[in-house]
């Protein structure tokens, strides 16, 4: 039986986390609004953009605000800092072993479709992800349904799937679906907020996922 890993994006394999803020604080500014603080706009990633977006003009209850208008100015901002993301420190090494050792792997992540498709043009992720799914294809997290639609297209069932992010909204859709969850300490939340949500455990960097993923037996 094949077993599937299925891996967040921003804050899991590339460190982005602190750019999006910036753009999103920057797109409240440019629009006039009061930019949201940096931990606002954190407990708020994991979902769409637009998600994001709403969140945090409910906490602030500022309403008749163009969203797409917002969005633009988040996209200008983020786009004018894309080139300074980088994955983080042993992402690739690790996932060559992953790879080698017979596990599947697979994206599941708030980003959008184009958003994901530049990450995986500028990284060779694509050597190791058999599939993916953005938040423009399917329901946001926590909804399981990113991680439902990989394990149908793979035909892998949650028994052996597990998922690997830094967010609370990470470990939610893991319970939703039924599946094991693995929290990264160097992304959006603590160590501690991920077990509360449902982590089995929670690594200090990306190679100590190795520890958990033993090679597969024939």
């Amino acid at each position: 039986m094949r077993s599937l890993i299925l891996f967040d994006c921003d804050g899991t394999l590339t460190d982005s986390n602190s750019l999006i803020v910036h753009a999103i604080q920057g797109a409240f500014t440019d629009m006039e609004l009061t930019a949201p603080s940096d931990n606002d706009v954190l407990q708020s990633l994991g979902m769409s953009l637009h998600g994001v977006l709403e969140s945090l003009l409910e906490k602030q209850a500022t309403q008749g605000v163009d969203i797409q208008a917002l969005a633009k100015h988040y996209r200008e901002h983020y786009w004018h800092g894309e080139s300074d993301i980088h994955l983080y420190p042993k992402v690739l090494e690790t996932l060559d072993i992953l790879k080698q050792r017979g596990y599947w792997m697979a994206i599941v992540t708030g980003k959008s479709k184009q958003g994901l498709l530049r990450v995986l043009e500028r990284f060779p992720l694509q050597d190791y992800m058999l599939t993916w799914r953005t938040a423009d294809c399917c329901p946001s997290k926590p909804h399981p349904a990113m991680a439902q639609e990989c394990m149908r297209e793979l035909g892998v069932d949650k028994a052996n799937t597990s998922l690997v992010g830094d967010a609370h909204f990470d470990m939610r859709m893991a319970q939703a679906a039924g599946i094991r969850a693995l929290g990264v300490s160097f992304g959006m939340e603590s160590g501690q907020v991920l077990l509360d949500e449902g982590a089995e455990a929670v690594v200090q960097s990306f190679d100590a996922l190795l520890n958990y993923f033993p090679p597969i037996q024939d």
